[in-house]
């Protein structure tokens, strides 16, 4: 692999650079590098702004209304974006199931449901996990019955992220109970609008009711929102799969992370610490190989190859290097790493304490919510079965 970027790239890298510092929010770019809460305008707002701009579905092919750039363009992008303090894309529309309606929906389906997924106007949500079904997808319950041109939805999904605001949700619905637990699952559209639609907010170590419950009690849902062939959605939850693994590992971020990371080390006086200047070190080492390994999944997705396995490896080695950031800034921070009181920060107070506790105050918050990252998206455990399976055989 080649590891410099072209004359070409280097100047698509400049203009990415220019324009989201002349389209980024400050006040969300300044939460951003700040680790303050972000509202749902926040989020819907700069989506909005690249959706103008046809870069929202940014790893989209032209043939989808994407730029149809290529794997260095996206990872550059990508990069530009959170250095600079962009929020995270919300992945559930234009990474998730945007690719899966691109690959397997209908083109009505596609006309229908792309649109509102490449502008930000229309908030998707996930509908994988169930209460004893997590890692171990196949054990899903969520039933769909058929009746005439609807099906009939009852059952529970959690740990849906963000559903308070989701106005579409994509499920793994049982639609049949024959043969192995894969071989009866269908991948499902559903307006969480619908009556007998309930969403229940879970809320999370850090105080943040960041996921919910969803209940489904007698949900009509037209038989054209079903994606593909019924019993065969789990061929296309593998294939969403992919994407959310590598979106888990979200390098970018973590190298914004650990920027952050050094300005607390110094601000709090123990940057002068050797030892502590060998943990940044050594994480700094990690965040380098963990690029290598997304370029890596990026390349083969551009090849035509599946990356599924090598995505697996990179979640775990993603969510692993974002507890440690988390964890060496509670360690800079010592006790101004205070937990967060959101009322206080919104009020616009940081912990102005001597030594710099400015940088401080959300730092307990990250660490408790940095606490979930090796669990979902198929916990770290389960990953590692399946990469010595698959790949070491």
């Amino acid at each position: 692999m080649d590891l410099a970027f072209t004359p070409e790239e280097q100047q698509f890298r400049e203009d990415i650079r220019a324009w989201v510092r002349a389209n980024l929010p400050t006040d969300i770019s300044h939460k951003v590098h700040n680790a303050l809460r972000l509202s749902r305008d926040d989020l819907q707002r700069w989506g909005k702004i690249l959706g103008k701009k046809g870069w929202l579905g940014h790893a989209w092919p032209k043939s989808f209304g994407g730029p149809g750039w290529s794997s260095i363009q996206k990872h550059l992008f990508e990069e530009e974006c959170a250095l600079a303090g962009a929020p995270r894309v919300l992945p559930f529309g234009p990474v998730m199931v945007a690719p899966v309606i691109m690959a397997f929906g209908t083109p009505e389906q596609q006309q229908r449901f792309l649109p509102g997924i490449a502008s930000g106007e229309v908030w998707w949500s996930q509908g994988y996990s169930e209460p004893g079904a997590g890692s171990d997808l196949a054990s899903v319950k969520c039933r769909a019955e058929r009746q005439g041109n609807k099906y009939i939805v009852n059952g529970q999904k959690a740990w849906t992220t963000l559903g308070q605001y989701g106005e579409w949700i994509f499920c793994l619905v049982r639609t049949s109970n024959e043969g192995k637990p894969q071989t009866g699952i269908s991948f499902l559209l559903i307006d969480m609008k619908s009556p007998g639609v309930t969403v229940r907010p879970t809320v999370l170590l850090d105080g943040e009711p960041e996921v919910n419950e969803v209940f489904f009690d007698d949900v009509e849902v037209p038989v054209e929102n079903l994606i593909g062939e019924e019993n065969k959605g789990w061929t296309y939850a593998k294939h969403l799969l992919s994407h959310e693994r590598t979106n888990i590992a979200d390098v970018n971020r973590t190298k914004r992370e650990l920027e952050r990371l050094k300005r607390v080390a110094k601000a709090e006086g123990v940057f002068d610490d050797v030892r502590f200047r060998d943990e940044i070190a050594k994480l700094e080492v990690d965040v380098v190989a963990l690029e290598m390994l997304v370029l890596r999944v990026l390349a083969a997705e551009k090849s035509g190859k599946n990356s599924l396995d090598i995505a697996g490896l990179l979640k775990i080695r993603g969510s692993e290097i974002q507890q440690r950031y988390s964890e060496l800034m509670m360690l800079a921070a010592g006790p101004y790493a205070l937990p967060l009181i959101q009322e206080a920060m919104e009020a616009g107070w940081q912990g102005d304490f001597p030594g710099g506790g400015v940088w401080c105050a959300p730092l307990a918050s990250t660490y408790f919510n940095m606490r979930k990252t090796t669990i979902y998206g198929g916990s770290n455990e389960v990953q590692r079965t399946i990469v010595a399976q698959t790949v070491l055989g």
